[in-house]
Order: C-alpha cells, then structure tokens, then sequence
C-alpha cells in the first residue's frame, strides 16, 4: 500500500515552487506592466523601420520615458498614503492612455503591417510610417470616444425577467439597478447629481446600489455621494458593500447610506409585497469583507436568508458575480451584481473573465437561479470606457401566474 503521507508531501513539495514563481510574478508586476506598456508602443512607433529625424525620435522617446517614470509615480501619490487627487488623475490617465496605446501598438503594428505587405502597399519606411500614424489615430479617436462615455450619464438597459415563482401581484414591479459608481479623484458631483435624476424619471419600485460607490472615505466623497439622497422608489431604496468599501473605511460608507435613506442589506433581507404576494429582497456584503478584519463584516448568505419564507422567490444583491454558486446552491430566484464595469476598456474584459463568471447581462446558473451583472454606472480609475458602455439597469419582473384574461 503506497504511503500517503509522502504522495501528500511530494505533492506539496512540487506546488510549492509553483506557488513561490507566482508570487515573485506578482511583486514584478508593477515593474513589468508599465515597461511593456510604454516601450511596446515607442518601439513601434518609433524604431520599426521609420528612421525618424534624430530630433523627433529623441523627443518622442523622451515622452514615452517621462510616462514610464511619471505614470507609476503619479499613481503611488494619488492612491497610496498621501491620497492626492491630482497625482491619481495624472496616473489614472496615463494608465488609460498607456493601455489603448499599448493595443493599438500590438494590433495594427501586426495585423495593418501585414495587410500593407500582401497588399503591396508602401516599402520600408512609408510603410512602417503609414503604421505610426495608424495606430497614433486609431488611440486618439478611441481616446476622445472613451473619455466622453464615460463622464456621460448612462444609457437605460430596459429588461423583462421573467421568474417562475413570482406571484401574480408582483408583476411589472420595476427594479432599478445602479452600482460602481467610483466617485473619486476626478470630481463628479454634477453626474452624481443627473444620474440620480434619471434614476428617477425611471419611477422604480425598487432602487439598488450594489456597491463600490467610491474610492475614498466617506467624508472624503461625501459630497459627490449625498445625491443618492435624491432618488425616488415606491418601495424600498437598498444597497449592498463591494470590495472598494473595503480598501478605506467600509462602515463609514454604510453609515452614510444610511444617513441618506438607504437600507444597508448587510446580510439581512425585507419582504417587498404588492397586490397581497410577497418577494424577498436580500443582501450580503461583499466576499473580500471578512479579509479587511472589521468586526462583524462578511458574506453570509444563510444569515441573510434566516427567517425568509422558502417559498417566496429571492432577489438577492452580491457586488461580485462569482457569488452566484453560492446563489444557486440556495436556490436564489434572481441575483443583481455589478464589478466587472464589462472589462472597462477593451480587451481588459479577457482579464475580467479569469475571475468572473460573466461579463456582463443576463444568465442563468443551475436549475433556478438568474445573474444579471451591470456594467456598471461609473468608471474605476482611467477616465475612460472602451467598447464597454455604462448602464442604468431598468429590470421589470414578470411572473407567469397571471390570472387568464375572462
């Protein structure tokens, strides 16, 4: 009989290698990320077979070392202890613009590079040139593009969900759906201020933040956040942490919620009822809360659920859309997430979808359970949205027990 002990210890031996080179990975990553970044688009733009003047080549090359050097610096002033505004608009940017800049590169440098050389079009230098400016457009356009999608106020997604055990009296109740709203460094009390409005031409039943409402303390954003004071439902207004809470001061952010007229769901529910049925509308802060080590923060979904009828169907708010196993495995009629922002900017949402079950929209998990994940409200960091628009989430519920037409 084989000896387990040491098949355990062979094993263990083995994945902790492993283990060690994903972790020095890890810490090479903020040096790793900003060189590819930079120099990937200055080799191609500039040493790729164009032979630009000595002066412009210098000049240029200049600019790509100031970003390598001003980006990750601007970056650690704005968001590390000294939490400067300016120093985080100036990384944040730089961050966006370094990153279509950086695609851009690797695509048109390949794929525009090859369509000239088997359309014969161009030799050497003009091609490699016709390259540059390919790629100096392309970023610029997408640029402007992203940067007014998302300092715009969000389109309404309007969606029937049908869910088979809501009660006839239910029907056509109207769940609005905010969430990652991320106020932050770049001042943004006048879109707080609209999109609340817009919010409220929507005439919800329901209003639902699912979390991430900023970056910063509350007091720090507090004015850009006290708009949601403004918002109307017939109902209920409920909002649930996500994982930005918790890099600052997540029971400030609570309390002001609540401060504001919003019911922080913190792994509790209420009962919504219409025409004599009954939905259950449930919360739980988000997964990385029992990580931060505040006292009595953490995703419970059983703790949430304690004393729900299981009859009534659940409408359950989870800031990740990765808690939605735990949904199905409870038999949650219909979970509300947000985190992902649809990837941001484009192909940032390959990344997104390593962690995420899904992107963004609807799907289902198991034999009950709906996900709807939004792209969010708002914008994390770089000010811009790429083939990634944001959203005001209009759901209505439908519920196939209505009473057949006389």
């Amino acid at each position: 009989m084989a000896d387990t002990s040491n098949i355990r210890s062979a094993e263990g031996a083995a994945r902790a290698p492993r283990q060690s080179r994903l972790r020095r990975l890890m810490r090479a990553l903020p040096v790793i990320a900003p060189l590819l970044l930079w120099s990937v688009p200055c080799w191609v733009l500039l040493y790729s077979g164009q032979h630009w003047p000595l002066s412009v080549a210098a000049a240029a090359t200049a600019l790509f070392v100031l970003g390598l050097i001003g980006m990750p610096l601007a970056m650690v002033r704005g968001h590390g202890r000294r939490q400067q505004d300016r120093a985080a608009v100036i990384g944040d940017t730089l961050l966006g613009v370094s990153w279509v800049l950086f695609t851009w590169s690797v695509l048109i440098g390949i794929v525009v590079r090859l369509a000239l050389t088997v359309a014969g079009v161009g030799q050497g230098q003009d091609r490699a040139r016709i390259v540059t400016w390919a790629v100096l457009g392309v970023t610029a356009v997408l640029l402007a593009w992203g940067y007014a999608e998302a300092r715009r106020v969000p389109r309404v997604r309007r969606l029937d969900i049908q869910l088979p055990r809501l009660g006839a009296g239910l029907d056509g109740t109207r769940v609005v759906l905010i969430t990652d709203t991320h106020y932050g460094p770049l001042d943004r009390a006048g879109w707080s201020t609209r999109v609340c409005e817009a919010v409220n031409a929507l005439e919800a039943d329901l209003v639902c933040h699912t979390g991430d409402i900023a970056d910063g303390t509350a007091e720090r954003r507090r004015a850009q956040a006290v708009p949601l004071g403004t918002v109307r439902a017939t109902r209920a207004r409920v909002y649930v942490t996500g994982n930005h809470e918790y890099y600052t001061e997540a029971q400030g952010w609570v309390d002001l919620m609540d401060e504001l007229g919003w019911e922080p769901l913190r792994n509790r529910h209420l009962l919504l009822e219409r025409g004599g049925d009954s939905l259950v509308v449930a919360g739980v802060d988000d997964v990385t809360a029992e990580s931060s080590g505040l006292a009595g923060h953490r995703a419970h979904l059983a703790g949430a659920l304690n004393g729900a009828d299981p009859d009534l169907p659940v409408l359950l708010l989870a800031h990740q859309p990765k808690f939605v196993d735990r949904a199905a495995a409870e038999g949650v009629d219909l979970q509300l997430s947000g985190h992902t922002h649809g990837g941001q900017i484009w192909p940032f949402h390959h990344l997104v979808g390593i962690d995420q079950p899904t992107l963004a929209g609807l799907s289902r998990h198991g034999a009950r359970t709906l996900l709807y994940t939004s792209r969010g409200t708002g914008f994390w960091g770089p000010p811009f949205r790429v083939f990634a628009p944001s959203e005001i989430t209009l759901l209505v519920l439908r519920s196939p027990n209505l009473p057949a037409p006389v």
